[in-house]
């Protein structure tokens, strides 16, 4: 199990901004084809992952505390909320984000140390709980974390970073799930009880960066064909994650 906590935040971190890099090497076209298509698979994981398979598992294993559970998923996301209006969770799934001047590269960078350390976090307590929870919750990171990472090194570059200076410290910054998810896997090991609460912060999130960051931009598409392609990407998303699900109960 350790190793497929291990092997995932890497893949995660590390994995995803060598992704975004090879996506930067693109033209300007393609770049925000590539971005807005993930952005849209993203969202369908995202919502599928938290709703489907994180809230249902966190319930199940607090003893159908349902209240209590969904008291830490409403706090979860009040607190992202607040940590947004901090810039300290920021998130930009667009090659053109608005560069103001407060978001400047270390604020970028520390706000995404961070992000990472929160998906490490994540990931760990979604495969101590279960390992097809674990997956799923996996590939939701994987898949919002590339048109993210994107946006980053789109910023640093025009904050006048080198493509090797920026990758070079987006890749510290990213490489934040890694530890994180070593500490979670050993403390919540431990901590087993505080496991299913931790997992609906998780999912808290999940939603959050659904709702609040991917949506906004599939909306700044318009046109039934821009629709229609979301649409289809976004049940994608969600079709992979009730698959997997499925295959858990098949076991």
């Amino acid at each position: 199990m350790f190793f497929w906590v291990v092997f995932f935040s890497i893949l995660g971190s590390i994995g995803a901004i060598v992704i975004a890099l090879f996506f930067l090497s693109f033209g300007k076209k393609y770049q925000e084809k590539l971005v807005s298509y993930l952005v849209s698979f993203a969202t369908g994981t995202l919502l599928a992952a938290a709703s489907l398979g994180m809230i249902p598992t966190a319930i199940q294993n607090s003893g159908n505390q349902i209240q209590l559970v969904m008291a830490f998923f409403l706090g979860g996301i009040l607190f992202f909320f607040i940590l947004e209006k901090l810039v300290i969770w920021r998130h930009c799934h667009n090659i053109e984000c608005e560069v103001t001047e407060s978001a400047t590269g270390p604020i970028i960078l520390i706000g995404d140390a961070f992000h990472n350390f929160v998906d490490g976090i994540v990931i760990a307590a979604a495969f101590l709980i279960n390992p097809f929870i674990g997956v799923t919750v996996s590939i939701s990171v994987i898949a919002h974390e590339i048109p993210q990472e994107v946006g980053d090194l789109a910023i640093l570059i025009d904050k006048k970073y080198s493509k090797k200076k920026a990758f070079v410290y987006n890749s510290i910054s990213g490489s934040f799930t890694i530890p994180a998810a070593i500490l979670g896997y050993f403390v919540l090991d431990i901590l087993s009880l505080t496991i299913p609460y931790v997992l609906a912060i998780s999912a808290s999130s999940f939603i959050y960066i659904a709702l609040s960051d991917l949506t906004p931009e599939l909306h700044k598409k318009i046109g039934i064909g821009h629709t229609i392609k979301q649409l289809i990407l976004i049940f994608l998303g969600i079709t992979i994650m009730v698959l997997i699900f499925i295959w858990k109960s098949l076991i």
